[in-house]
């Protein structure tokens, strides 16, 4: 190989090599450029909030539940919907349990609730304190709501949000115990009346079943049977009465 051959293939080698440098600081351009366009466009109006759906909602309206959340329609969907944010807004009402918020592209965010059930109310007074089966504070309320009325329990306090504190706390942990079980059964008392010795559960304003909580609880199927009779019959003025031996009899009498 002449001298000439050899001295051009060196310098062959040397632009082969020059080019080589320059291919990495190309595809970086190209990758920053990809980077770019993408964060471009995912700021961009496609994918704008346009839908704000909410699913589970009982208590609330769904306009009350977005306005809660703080989630807003023309809001980015990718940057500007903060969904912790969003979820720890709903939870500050003593009426949600729990949230779930999911996005869904191009604009859709879809709120999930799962709500505490308003379940009984506890006179006191003059106002009542909404519960649900928990016995968790839901509201207070000047009117006596179209739930059952749970009357004679001394409150301890009364927080939204927390559990409601009674001075006789077995008095409430039997009757929630005693409405589970009337729920399950497709029953209903109205009001609940507690005294020192006897507790008077009232089907009617007139017509009601007097006994220990746990005497109820356990005659609860009895009872059913025994009004369901009576409304056929057109009675519903009376007392449901229990015997020592757990055995139910009807007063036409009332206290």
């Amino acid at each position: 190989m002449s001298e000439y051959e050899e001295s051009s293939g060196y310098k062959s080698k040397r632009k082969k090599k020059k080019r080589r440098k320059k291919r990495p600081f190309l595809t970086l351009f190209i990758i920053v450029l990809v980077i770019v366009g993408a964060v471009l466009l995912l700021k961009s109006s496609i994918f704008s909030v346009t839908e704000i759906r909410v699913e589970g909602n009982r208590y609330f309206t769904p306009s009350q539940v977005i306005d809660l959340s703080g989630v807003e329609t023309g809001k980015n969907l990718i940057f500007e919907v903060k969904t912790r944010a969003a979820v720890k807004n709903l939870l500050t009402s003593p009426y949600v349990r729990n949230a779930k918020i999911t996005k869904k592209l191009p604009g859709t965010v879809v709120i999930e609730l799962e709500e505490r059930e308003e379940y009984a109310a506890v006179a006191s007074g003059g106002s009542y304190i909404v519960i649900d089966p928990e016995g968790t504070v839901l509201r207070t309320a000047d009117e006596e709501p179209k739930i059952t009325v749970l009357e004679g329990i001394e409150v301890a306090s009364a927080e939204e949000g927390k559990p409601l504190k009674a001075q006789q706390s077995y008095m409430l942990t039997g009757t929630l115990k005693i409405l589970e079980e009337t729920n399950k059964l497709d029953f209903y008392f109205k009001k609940i009346y507690f005294s020192s010795a006897v507790v008077k559960a009232y089907i009617y304003d007139h017509y009601y079943c007097e006994g220990t909580p746990d005497g109820i609880l356990a005659n609860l199927p009895d009872i059913k049977k025994l009004a369901e009779e009576h409304y056929k019959q057109g009675i519903n003025k009376g007392v449901i009465k229990m015997g020592n031996s757990g055995e139910l009899f009807f007063d036409p009498r009332i206290d």
